[in-house]
C-alpha cells in the first residue's frame, strides 16, 4: 500500500512547495493548517491537494507525516502520529534526503534567496528537466528531473540538513535576531554549510563576509568588483530592463539582458550565469530564459491604478527595503516613491530600528503599519510609534482608512513586509481600482 504524505502546516511557504513537488511526482499528498487564508493555498487548491483544519483525527496509520518547522513536537497531530508509530520527519530533514536523487543546487543567503531560486530554476529548466522548490510557495516536480533547485534557509541553521552539489550564496547579513546572536554567529552557520557542498560554491565576492568562506570545493566569486571571477560591467537601464556585459576573469564573455531593475537583480542574474557556465549550459538558452522570467510571488509584483503603480514586495529587512526603493527609482525615474511598511516581528524591529528609519527615509513619503508580531516572541514596550519618531516624513496608516494614499498622483506605492501587509493593499485597491 502506498503511503500518504501528510503535511502538518501545509500552507507554510516551503511546505506548500514541497507538497506540490511530491504531488507532481505522483505521490498521494494532503495536509492540515490554520483555516486563515494564506497566499500559498491557491496553488495547492489548483493542484487538488486536500487541506484540512488541524485535528488529531487527521492522522491515520498509512501516513508519513512531514512536520513544518513552525510547529512543535507538542502539536496534537504530531503527538497522535508518534502514539500510533507513524513516521514523523521534519521538513528540512526530509528535503535533505530528497535532494540526493538529483544534481542539487541550494540557493542561500540573508537576502535574495527567493528571487535567485526562481530565476535559477527558470533558466536551467530551459536546458535540462528540472524540479524546484521556491520559498514563495512555488514547487514543481518534473517526472524525469535531473536537476533540483531549492531555497535553503539559514534560520535555526536548518540548511545544515542539506549536502547539495552546488550552493549559490548571495550574501551574509545579520537577521533573525530571535535566533542568531551576532553577525559572527550567522557567518559560522554559512561556513558550516559551505563545508557540506560537494561540487562548487558560487558566492557574491562583493560581500565582505563571503570573501572569508572556506570550502573543500572551488569557490567562484561574482559581483561588480574587478577581483571577481564573474564581473558585471557597462550596466545600462531602459524601460525594458537592464543590460550588462559579463567578464570572466577579466575576459569579455557575453552581453546579457534582464527584464528587471536594480543592482540586486544584476547580481542575482550573474550568479545564475556563473553556475550555468560551470554546468556547460548553452549561453543562448541562458540569454533567452533570463529575458522570459516573470519573477516570483511577492517580489516587486506590480498593478496599475490610474497614475499610480502599486507594488507588493516581501522586503522586511533594511537591506531589502533599500534594494526595493532603488529598483523602483531605476524603473520609474519620473515618479514619486511612497513606502507603506509593516515591520515583521518585534525582535527584528527593535534590533534594526535606526537602520529601518535610514532605509525608509530614502522614499519621498512613508506610511507605517502596526508591527506584525510572531507567536514566539515577547512584545515588550516597543510600538510602531518608536519607528515613527525617527521617520520625519512618516505617518501611521490604518487598514480601515487607506484613503491618504489617494493623494499621491504619479507615484509608485511600495507595500512592503513579511506579515499580512497585503490586507492594506487589498483595502486600498477597493478604493483605487
Amino acid at each position: 500500500m502506498t503511503a500518504v504524505y501528510h503535511f502538518v502546516g501545509i500552507k507554510g511557504s516551503g511546505m506548500s512547495a514541497l507538497a506540490l513537488v511530491l504531488h507532481d511526482k505522483g505521490f498521494t499528498v494532503q495536509g492540515s493548517d490554520y483555516e486563515k487564508y494564506f497566499f500559498t493555498q491557491v496553488a495547492l487548491e489548483k493542484a487538488g491537494i486536500k487541506m484540512l483544519p488541524f485535528d488529531k483525527e487527521n492522522i491515520t496509520s498509512d501516513m508519513i507525516v512531514i512536520q513544518g518547522n513552525a510547529f512543535p513536537d507538542t502539536h496534537e497531530e504530531i503527538q497522535r502520529a508518534k502514539e500510533m508509530g507513524v513516521p514523523v520527519i521534519r521538513y528540512h530533514s526530509f528535503l535533505g534526503d530528497f535532494i540526493q536523487n538529483f544534481t542539487s543546487v541550494a540557493i542561500t543567503g540573508a537576502h535574495g534567496k527567493t528571487s535567485t531560486t526562481g530565476l535559477m530554476a527558470h533558466v536551467i529548466k530551459g536546458a535540462k528537466p528540472t524540479s524546484f522548490l521556491i520559498g514563495d510557495g512555488t514547487g514543481k516536480g518534473e517526472k524525469d528531473a535531473e536537476v533540483f533547485v531549492f531555497e535553503a534557509c539559514e534560520y535555526r541553521r536548518h540548511f545544515l540538513s542539506y549536502h547539495p552539489d552546488y550552493a549559490i550564496m548571495t550574501n551574509i547579513d545579520f537577521d533573525h535576531p530571535d535566533y542568531f546572536s551576532s553577525l559572527e554567529d550567522v557567518f559560522s552557520a554559512f561556513q558550516e554549510m559551505a563545508l557540506q557542498v560537494k561540487k562548487g560554491i558560487i558566492a557574491c565576492g562583493d560581500d565582505d563576509q563571503l570573501q572569508k568562506i572556506q570550502a573543500k570545493v572551488p569557490v567562484i566569486f561574482y559581483g561588480f568588483n574587478e577581483e571577481n571571477d564573474f564581473q558585471a560591467r557597462n550596466i545600462k537601464t531602459s524601460s525594458e530592463g537592464t543590460s550588462f556585459d559579463v567578464y570572466v576573469r577579466n575576459t569579455f564573455f557575453d552581453t546579457f539582458k534582464i527584464p528587471t531593475f536594480g543592482d540586486h537583480s544584476v547580481l542575482n542574474a550573474l550568479a545564475v550565469i556563473a553556475l550555468c557556465k560551470y554546468e556547460n549550459v548553452d549561453v543562448d538558452i541562458v540569454k533567452e530564459q533570463l529575458m522570459s522570467f516573470n519573477g516570483v510571488k511577492r517580489r516587486f509584483s506590480e498593478k496599475v491604478a490610474g497614475s499610480q503603480v502599486l507594488v507588493d514586495d516581501y522586503a522586511h529587512h533594511p537591506t531589502e527595503i533599500k534594494a526595493t526603493i532603488d529598483a523602483a527609482r531605476k524603473k520609474y525615474p519620473g515618479k514619486k516613491i511612497v513606502a507603506v511598511f509593516q515591520p515583521h516581528t518585534f525582535t527584528r524591529t527593535q534590533k534594526f530600528l535606526n537602520e529601518f528609519a535610514e532605509s525608509l527615509n530614502m522614499a519621498d513619503k512613508v506610511f507605517l503599519c502596526d508591527i506584525f508580531g510572531s507567536a514566539r516572541e515577547n512584545q515588550g514596550k516597543l510600538t510602531i510609534d518608536d519607528l515613527l519618531a525617527i521617520v520625519p516624513n512618516g505617518e501611521i496608516l490604518n487598514e480601515k482608512d487607506t484613503s491618504p494614499l489617494k493623494s499621491y498622483d504619479d507615484s509608485v506605492i511600495l507595500f512592503m513586509g513579511a506579515g499580512d501587509i497585503q490586507k492594506f493593499q487589498y483595502a486600498y485597491e477597493q478604493l483605487a481600482i
